[in-house]
């Protein structure tokens, strides 16, 4: 499995783009503003629990076989991802000189279930979701651990996933404050934005340069 330096790599990367405010952050907010701090937390439930459940299964199944049919075409979808992350880092870091203004506005009242299976849907049908998972977690997979590599997908994903329901939980919980403050602080996230952005892309570079996220161990 993966040794500390490398996990403690992957976290890093994983934590920093979940701190951004994103599109996931600012619908919890605007549910918590508008509809109260229980659904928030069930919307993020959905967004990172439940989707996780459809999400990490095809995810590993499908890198699976793909490393059994091709050593090659895994290779190749290592660097691909690297490139991915090396785009998205960019584009953060553009991002982050553009408008932060936050906002919120209140809606109906939802059903819990209807907060848990939009929550999901949300996160299910936002393909950047998917992409970034499949660009992400082969990196940090070595075919010659112990571990085979669905077990080592499944592992990564699911602290990736249980690490996005804190920190969104976190950010349901205190809706008001959190969001008040970010408010008042536009400067804060386009500075969150290009911390993610640096790691994003330093990550890439480094996984492209160094060929596989075995380099990192070295």
């Amino acid at each position: 499995m993966l040794d500390l330096p490398t996990f403690l790599t992957f976290y890093t990367a994983v934590l920093a783009l979940q701190l951004a405010p994103g599109p996931d952050m600012v619908l919890l907010l605007s549910r918590g503003v508008g509809q109260g701090r229980r659904t928030a937390v069930l919307t993020a439930i959905g967004m990172t629990l439940l989707a996780a459940l459809v999400q990490l299964p095809l995810l590993a199944l499908g890198v699976t076989s793909l490393l059994q049919a091709s050593p090659l075409a895994f290779d190749l979808l290592r660097w691909s991802g690297a490139a991915y992350l090396v785009w998205l880092g960019a584009k953060l870091l553009i991002g982050s000189f553009g408008s932060h203004e936050l906002k919120r506005k209140a809606s109906q009242p939802i059903s819990d279930g209807a907060a848990l299976r939009q929550g999901m849907i949300n996160n299910l049908t936002n393909p950047k979701a998917m992409v970034f998972m499949l660009a992400f977690l082969p990196q940090f997979v070595d075919p010659t651990s112990n571990w085979s590599v669905t077990a080592q997908l499944l592992f990564l994903g699911a602290v990736q996933k249980l690490s996005g329901f804190f920190v969104l939980g976190g950010v349901a919980l205190g809706t008001g404050t959190i969001g008040d403050w970010l408010a008042r602080r536009p400067g804060l996230i386009a500075w969150q934005e290009r911390f993610a952005g640096i790691i994003m892309v330093g990550l890439g570079l480094r996984l492209a340069l160094g060929g596989d996220a075995s380099a990192m161990r070295r």
